[in-house]
């Protein structure tokens, strides 16, 4: 049976009585609000953004979407109910929070790095968690004799099978993303030596770090702090908004 559809269209105001419908109206409110503080608080400082600026920007969008021509641009834009002009005023209000960003907090974010720059340090971490103290121990030892290796131990005993699988690879990971106690003797064991058993809420870990990698302030370390530390600030901006009302 064919149904045609083609007269079906949608009112704005049913957009927004889906959106409360789906308890999603206050996200998206909160979207707008900080879009509106962010252009006021721009435009106290004089920040604004430049057609060539804007320019710039689509053309890097377009060559990540591989949209060589015009018409792929048109079209793929058409896909997303987006308009040439909204799709620049969408690269003006992010290019606009990024300038924002950095008025407000470029010069604090080395200061932030060096005042907590051990959390910044990272390892390449495994683990094998067990339930049972006494298993826990009795792996030790024996990944000390050499009667198994701590991999095989990993994908035979730990009690997450994901961790299982990849023989309690954990990956690269950052020293405030471990339990606190587990990373005070990661860090300060040699790699690559057995640590453990260590006991917390989740079990009796045996713990051993690969490798080592210090704390530095890479282009991209820069960046997360940076976005951080501003989406604190809109955070605790707009708080104070919508406790006002």
């Amino acid at each position: 049976m064919y149904n045609d559809f083609s007269q079906i269209s949608i009112a704005p105001e049913e957009i927004v009585n889906y959106l409360k419908s789906e308890m999603s109206l206050r996200e998206v409110y909160q979207n707008i609000l900080s879009q509106k503080v962010i252009q006021h608080v721009a435009e106290e400082k004089g920040i604004n953004v430049t057609a060539e600026e804007i320019e710039g920007e689509a053309d890097n969008q377009r060559r990540e979407k591989r949209l060589e021509k015009a018409a792929d641009t048109l079209a793929w834009l058409a896909e997303q109910f987006v308009s040439p002009h909204d799709w620049e005023i969408g690269i003006r209000n992010r290019l606009l929070a990024q300038k924002l960003a950095q008025t407000l907090f470029a010069e604090e974010v080395e200061k932030f790095f060096i005042q907590n720059r051990l959390e910044f340090e990272q390892a390449i971490f495994y683990q094998i968690i067990f339930a049972h103290e006494k298993l826990a121990q009795e792996l030790y030892y024996q990944i000390e004799e050499g009667e198994i290796s701590f991999y095989e131990a990993a994908h035979v005993y730990d009690i997450d099978d994901n961790r299982r699988h990849k023989c309690g690879y954990e990956g690269k990971i950052y020293r405030w993303a471990i339990q606190p106690d587990l990373a005070a003797i990661a860090f300060s064991t040699p790699p690559k030596q057995l640590i453990g058993p260590v006991k917390t809420e989740q079990g009796y870990h045996l713990l051993m770090v690969e490798e080592f990698i210090p704390a530095e302030l890479t282009h991209q370390r820069y960046e997360e702090i940076l976005n951080n530390m501003f989406q604190q600030w809109l955070t605790a901006e707009i708080d104070y908004i919508l406790h006002s009302f």
